[in-house]
């Protein structure tokens, strides 16, 4: 069983510079914490507009007194495209984030380049499930302690409007799958059709997960998150999110405005 999940929480940001600098602090905090306790920090990114949001990190104070030495950084999706290709999440965070940090390359946990330029998704989703399986048992990463899933210590998620998280899409097995760390899809209704994408369980056993919601000006997008807070639809994936210690949900005034 997952530990009881706590209260979801959210807070409501008037522009996205404000929430941008929420962002930074919260994840340089949770940096510092687990740095000091562990000597190592666990990170999961995902795509869209989270790397654009974290920008304030690479702003003082951040830049010169975040511990980048200490950081693992993963993926929670990904699409399987070439590392080069403009869809790449890998690329999008290299380029836009972690190329002007001092993160060791080897802390660095992309999927297998030849597999995702071949457009092989189940190859691609197996052999980041190594990878991760490797990494527990050297005990660079710990396991939750149902002893099923690994833990890391955030992950940085997004929303679609249509309610997605990762990539778990609405009316697609994926959300169901809890006998694999990481699945692929093939059929994604968002293009481009092929990726991976972490497990709900594997999601939800991370210590603290944040969603940021922002810069989609969507009704769709609104309806969504109101129905997640007011009405908890599992028929959207984004509403089965939990975490171990806290989950957190940005918003910026366009999401929360039917809240």
């Amino acid at each position: 069983m997952m530990a009881e999940t706590r209260q979801r929480k959210r807070e409501v940001f008037a522009t996205k510079n404000e929430l941008s600098v929420a962002l930074a602090k919260y994840t340089a905090n949770l940096s510092a914490k687990f740095c000091k306790e562990k000597g190592i920090f666990t990170v999961v990114l995902s795509g869209c507009g989270l790397i654009s949001w974290l920008g304030k990190m690479l702003e003082s104070p951040y830049k010169d007194s975040v511990e980048w030495s200490k950081w693992y950084v993963f993926w929670v999706d990904e699409r399987v495209c070439s590392h080069e290709d403009q869809n790449s999440n890998y690329k999008l965070a290299m380029d836009g984030f972690i190329s002007k940090v001092g993160i060791p390359k080897d802390n660095i946990y992309a999927i297998d380049k030849q597999c995702a330029a071949d457009g092989d998704a189940e190859r691609c989703a197996t052999l980041y499930e190594e990878c991760l399986r490797k990494l527990v048992k050297e005990k660079t990463l710990p396991l939750c302690p149902n002893g099923q899933y690994p833990q890391f210590d955030l992950q940085l998620q997004g929303m679609g409007p249509d309610g997605h998280m990762a990539s778990l899409f609405p009316n697609r097995p994926q959300i169901n799958v809890t006998d694999k760390w990481v699945t692929y899809i093939t059929d994604s209704p968002k293009p481009p059709p092929k990726r991976i994408t972490f497990t709900l369980p594997v999601i939800n056993s991370s210590l603290y997960n944040l969603v940021a919601v922002c810069d989609d000006n969507t009704d769709q997008c609104a309806r969504s998150i109101a129905d997640i807070f007011k009405n908890n639809n599992l028929d959207l994936p984004a509403a089965h999110l939990t975490a171990q210690v806290e989950e957190m949900w940005y918003l910026d005034k366009a999401a929360a405005s039917l809240l």
